[in-house]
């Protein structure tokens, strides 16, 4: 892909670099004065190929928005154009910022209701830890349940963050609404949710989980994460009555590919 035009895009420097395990890393940027972006947005990230060219990926911000640096989530794909050139990078590397965030996956984009879920696989937990970073969030709705579905159980990241979410001292009074439920398809540990998510919701294990009904009138989802995942559980949401949210037609979920 072509990089864009030179002043439309900045030079930033890796402050902080972290490998999960081999297929999974996260990164911090050094963040551009007037650099600005709502949470659930995504920055575009350039790497030069050699040949005078740049190669571009959309990652979503994990930082909040009013971090002074910026965050980032990737899986590492060995023969990936641009993450296997990621993943050789470390702190003091040099990474290309478009000067603009874009994207729609808003919680604004959703009306007011009484319990916010945050559906994502993989990666797609990514915008989700930048969204519950914002105080309005906790302010706005009663309950908040964030369900990260994964093959294996090491791909269950951000743990710590996660956990110091409900004591922030921004929205404290608030961190009880907070419910924490991780999927594990492959090697699941005792307790833990085992099955996809559009079957976690069809036999009503994930509302249960959570002790929450769900209810086109009270329950808002935002679903981030491969495209299958997305198209999957937005099928099964339809089927229960949930619509799109459009901006001439406010529904019940908004989504996102990760992919």
């Amino acid at each position: 892909m072509a990089a864009p035009a030179e002043e439309k895009f900045t030079t930033e420097r890796i402050i902080a670099w972290h490998r999960w395990h081999d297929k999974l890393l996260s990164f911090r940027l050094t963040r551009p004065e007037g650099y600005r972006f709502t949470p659930g947005q995504f920055a575009r990230l350039g790497l030069p190929l050699g040949n005078g060219g740049f190669v571009w990926r959309a990652y979503s911000m994990v930082s909040a928005n009013w971090d002074e640096h910026l965050e980032f989530y990737s899986i590492v794909v060995p023969d990936g154009l641009f993450t296997s050139r990621l993943a050789l990078l470390g702190v003091g590397s040099e990474v290309l910022l478009d000067k603009h965030a874009n994207g729609f996956f808003t919680v604004d984009r959703l009306p007011d209701g009484k319990d916010l879920w945050l559906l994502a696989t993989g990666t797609g937990l990514a915008p989700y830890l930048s969204i519950l970073q914002d105080p309005d969030v906790w302010q706005r709705f009663g309950h908040i349940v964030l369900v990260h579905g994964v093959r294996q159980r090491d791909d269950l990241t951000y743990q710590n963050e996660i956990r110091a979410l409900t004591t922030h001292e921004l929205w404290a009074e608030h961190g009880h609404k907070l419910r924490y439920l991780p999927v594990v398809t492959r090697d699941a540990p005792d307790g833990v949710l085992n099955q996809r998510l559009p079957a976690l919701l069809a036999n009503g294990e994930l509302a249960r989980s959570a002790n929450l009904l769900l209810s086109p009138a009270s329950s808002r989802f935002m679903i981030c994460g491969n495209p299958a995942m997305v198209e999957a559980t937005h099928r099964q949401l339809m089927s229960m009555g949930y619509q799109l949210s459009r901006l001439r037609a406010p529904g019940q979920i908004v989504l996102e590919n990760g992919w």
